[in-house]
């Protein structure tokens, strides 16, 4: 997958899809109408340019995810922290927190976090 950006309208779509797949095209085009008011066409080039984008299929009317939710924003979070912080976790971690203190429990569950991932 080479794009990790979704404008508002397809990360919509991508919900609808990822917390209903296995689910046809008609029934997608449907669920689309009555939850974004689309029509049949937009539902059809939407998916037609995420399936581009390989984040879904549409295999004999039958769309699922190639890339699962928690995968798909697990890589735009990391290209997120590329893009904006140079790559530097603790850039992005001092931008987030701001003047904001961490409880005590926060800042246990994120040593846990960073002893679990980190580098031998």
């Amino acid at each position: 997958m080479n794009e990790y950006k979704l404008a508002q309208g397809e990360a919509k779509f991508a919900e609808l899809i990822w917390s209903h797949e296995p689910i046809t095209s008609m029934d997608l085009v449907k669920l689309c109408e009555n939850e974004m008011n689309w029509k049949k066409s937009t539902t059809y080039t939407v998916l037609k340019k995420l399936c581009a984008k390989g984040i879904f299929q549409n295999t004999n009317t039958l769309v699922t995810s190639i890339i699962k939710k928690d995968e798909f924003y697990g890589k735009q979070s990391r290209f997120f922290v590329e893009d904006i912080f140079g790559g530097s976790l603790p850039k992005f971690l001092t931008a987030f927190l701001g003047n904001s203190k961490l409880s005590d429990k926060q800042a246990a569950e994120l040593k846990k976090l960073i002893d679990r991932h980190k580098e031998e």
